[in-house]
C-alpha cells in the first residue's frame, strides 16, 4: 500500500494531487489512505423508524361493516402451517419406525422476558405435537457469556440434538454474534450462522438452513399460488433475522427486489410500485393503504402489542400494515395474528427434521 502511495506522489510532483486524486485519497496523519470508504462496520447505524408526516393520516379506520368493501383474499398461515406440521408428524413417525430415532431440538432461554418465554413455550409444545424431542436450558438474566457458551457446547456435542435454538434477544451484556457463531453449522436450524447466510446470498450455493420466518413468508406465497418470478417485490425492514434473508430469498425466486429502511426517501412511493410487499419493521400500522399498489400481495411479519382495554390481556396484536385499509387495496394479505407467526414455528420444525435426516442419513 505504501509503495502505491509513493508512485502517485512522484507522478504528481510538487504541484500536489489532482482533484480526482483528492477525491480518492485522504491524509490520515500517518500516511496516505488509498480507499476513501471507511470500514463497513463503521457504517452500521441502527434503523430508527418514525411515522412519516406524508403518510400519517390519523388512526386506522374501524373494520368495514360492508363485506363488499373488502377485496383481499386472506392468506391463512395457521391452516397452511397445520398442513405442513401434519407432514412433519408423518415423517418423524416414519423415521422412528425405520431407524428408532427421532429429531431433537435444544432451546436455550436466558432471562425472564415474558415474550421470549411465550415463544419458547409455543416451540416446545409444537415439538411435542409432531413427535420431536425437545430439551430446554434456562439460565438466569445475570448469567455470564461463558456459561451460555458452555451450554451451547454441550448441545453441540450431544448426538441426539439435531438443532440448537438460542432465543433472542439475549441480555444486553452478552455478545449475540459471538454466541450464535458457536452453534455448529449443521445444527443451526435458525439459519443465522454466517456461512448459512453467506451461502443464501451467493448464486450457485445452497445453505444448510434458511432462516425460519423468511422461509415461512416464501412458503406462504408459493402455497397461495402467488407468482414471484419477474415480479417487483419490496421488503420493508432490513434486519438480519427477517428483512435481509427475505430479500435474498425473493431474489433466489427471481423477483426484482427493493429494500425500504429507515433512511429511505419516499418509502410509500417505492412500496406503491410493488407486486409483493413484505413488511418486517415492528411499528404498528406504519404501512397504510395508500402505500399499496391495487392488487398487491401483502405479507405482514409485524407482531406489535397495542393497548386495548376491551381485550382480555389489556392489549391486542397488530401488524405493520394497516389491515382495515390494506384489505380494500390488496389482492391477498396475511392477518396478524394467524399469518406469518404459525409459519415461523412450522419452518423451525421442518429445519430440525431436515437436520436429523442429514445426521442419520435417512431419506
Amino acid at each position: 500500500m505504501q509503495g502505491v502511495a509513493m508512485v502517485v506522489w512522484r507522478k504528481m510532483g510538487k504541484k500536489g494531487f489532482s482533484s480526482t486524486s483528492r477525491a480518492l485519497k485522504s491524509f490520515n496523519g500517518y500516511g496516505y489512505q488509498i480507499n476513501k470508504s471507511p470500514p463497513l462496520l463503521a457504517l452500521d447505524i441502527p434503523d430508527i423508524w418514525t411515522l412519516h408526516s406524508t403518510t400519517n393520516h390519523g388512526p386506522p379506520p374501524p373494520p368495514a361493516n360492508n363485506s363488499n368493501e373488502q377485496t383481499a383474499a386472506i392468506i391463512d398461515g395457521k391452516s397452511i402451517a397445520e398442513e405442513i406440521r401434519s407432514g412433519i408428524t408423518g415423517e418423524v413417525s416414519r423415521m422412528k419406525d425405520a431407524i428408532g430415532k427421532v429429531p431433537g431440538l435444544a432451546v436455550i432461554l436466558v432471562g425472564q422476558r415474558r415474550d421470549s418465554q411465550t415463544y419458547v413455550r409455543n416451540k416446545i409444545k409444537a415439538c411435542e405435537e409432531v413427535g420431536i424431542t425437545s430439551l430446554m436450558a434456562k439460565l438466569p438474566e445475570d448469567s455470564t457469556e461463558d456459561e451460555v457458551l458452555n451450554v451451547v457446547s454441550c448441545f453441540n456435542e450431544n448426538p441426539s440434538v439435531n438443532g440448537i435454538l438460542v432465543q433472542l434477544p439475549l441480555p444486553q451484556h452478552m455478545d449475540e454474534e459471538k454466541i450464535l457463531n458457536v452453534v455448529r453449522l449443521e445444527k443451526d436450524v435458525d439459519g443465522f450462522h454466517p456461512l448459512n447466510m453467506g451461502n443464501l446470498a451467493m448464486r450457485g450455493r445452497e445453505p444448510l438452513f434458511v432462516p425460519c420466518t423468511p422461509k415461512g413468508c416464501i412458503e406462504l406465497l408459493l402455497r397461495s399460488g402467488v407468482e414471484i418470478t419477474g415480479k417487483k417485490a419490496v421488503v420493508i425492514g432490513r434486519s438480519n433475522i427477517v428483512g435481509l434473508p427475505t430479500s435474498l430469498l425473493l431474489q433466489r425466486h427471481h423477483a426484482t427486489v427493493s429494500i425500504v429502511h429507515a433512511f429511505t426517501k419516499n418509502p410509500e412511493q417505492i412500496t406503491r410500485e410493488a407486486d409483493i410487499v413484505v413488511s418486517a419493521v415492528g411499528l404498528p400500522n406504519i404501512v397504510r393503504g395508500n402505500w399499496l399498489k391495487p392488487g398487491a400481495v401483502v405479507i405482514d411479519v409485524g407482531t406489535n402489542p397495542v393497548e386495548d382495554p376491551s381485550s382480555e390481556h389489556g392489549y391486542r396484536l397488530t401488524g405493520d400494515v394497516c389491515y382495515n385499509e390494506a384489505v380494500r387495496v390488496a389482492s391477498a394479505i396475511t392477518p396478524v395474528p394467524g399469518g406469518v407467526g404459525p409459519m415461523t414455528i412450522a419452518m423451525l420444525l421442518s429445519n430440525t427434521l431436515d437436520s436429523a435426516k442429514r445426521a442419520y442419513r435417512f431419506t
